[in-house]
């Protein structure tokens, strides 16, 4: 008997043991605050599929750039520092010309031609990412970008010289065919450099402007120019998704998708929400005058020639696709 005891002992310690080898635990870096609905989606996300691999995986959020600043997360989910993490997709240019494909001006300038851009460059998208290593689950727009300033705006000439937020080569290109004067700064940094004077104006969404309270920062005004939807994206670590058994990678997709589709429903409700919210805190929100609105679609114009000539063969497909 006590043979017998020391048996089933072995047994079930062996069995703990390979239950506690076989599970993961996967960190999730997000560049924004917690509050921000991106960072939001990705926190549900990441509980549910905690809570529904029965133990295989759990995957801990670390949002605000705790764990990598968002300049930092690319790499460091290639190289395996962290397992899983979400990154604003144009801002990786030059890692591939394809994930700016959603910061052309005025390319899509609706939800519904958003979505038609995202499932036309989908395919190119994961293609290029799984040979640097990665493994891509859902991607999610931010609100139409609209112009901000902490003065008003009425003509080109008032574009001249003023100091522009920018975090991408688009809008580093947008801001040298305006007259802008571009100075790279990721969102966490927004607040601090409108309130020391390092910029006067930028180019985002109304929910960043809501979340950072712009408007304590003496930007008084936002015109909506609808010039594009950018997308944060959800990418993986190559190596740490081969560690999962097919079972648990499936309800990673799965679960991806609908955090896509809750991400775009949430980001809808923000560019109608957060516009109002910018307005009730007392800035000016409103459209720019048809001047200023033919002199933006011409240099989105430019930006898309430049953009097709870099983005090759590939590109061309995207945009037929598009078309």
């Amino acid at each position: 008997m006590k043979l017998f005891k020391i048996l089933v002992s072995t047994i079930t310690s062996v069995l703990l043991f390979a239950n506690v080898a076989l599970a993961e635990k996967w960190d999730m870096a997000l560049a924004y605050g917690a509050g921000n609905f991106h960072s939001a989606n990705a926190a549900e996300f990441a509980k549910n599929v905690t809570e529904k691999s029965g133990g295989k995986l759990t995957i801990v959020t670390h949002p605000g750039g705790s764990l990598f600043k968002g300049g930092e997360i690319f790499r460091a989910v290639r190289t395996g520092q962290a397992q899983i993490g979400e990154r604003f997709m144009s801002a990786l240019g030059k890692e591939d010309p394809l994930l700016e494909v959603d910061s052309q001006p005025f390319l899509a300038t609706s939800y519904d031609d958003a979505m038609k851009l995202y499932k036309a460059s989908k395919p190119e998208i994961v293609k290029g990412l799984d040979a640097k290593g990665l493994v891509f689950l859902y991607a999610v727009p931010w609100p139409a970008q609209g112009l901000y300033s902490k003065k008003a705006i009425n003509s080109v000439a008032d574009l001249k010289g003023l100091k522009f937020r920018a975090y991408n080569s688009a809008t580093i290109r947008i801001a040298e065919l305006t007259g802008m004067a571009p100075t790279k700064i990721e969102a966490a940094e927004i607040s601090q450099a409108f309130s020391t004077g390092a910029v006067e104006s930028m180019i985002t969404s109304p929910t960043t402007g809501k979340n950072s309270k712009i408007w304590e920062n003496g930007v008084g005004y936002f015109y909506d120019i609808a010039a594009w939807f950018p997308k944060n994206m959800v990418i993986v670590n190559k190596e740490a998704w081969n560690k999962l058994d097919s079972a648990t990678q499936k309800l990673i997709m799965k679960e991806a998708e609908i955090a896509e589709r809750k991400g775009w429903d949430l980001s809808k409700k923000g560019n109608v929400a957060d516009k109002k919210a910018l307005s009730d805190a007392g800035m000016k929100v409103g459209k720019v005058n048809s001047a200023l609105e033919k002199h933006f679609q011409k240099v989105g114009a430019t930006m898309a020639d430049e953009w097709k000539a870099k983005a090759g063969a590939r590109g061309a497909s995207v945009l037929a696709a598009y078309k």
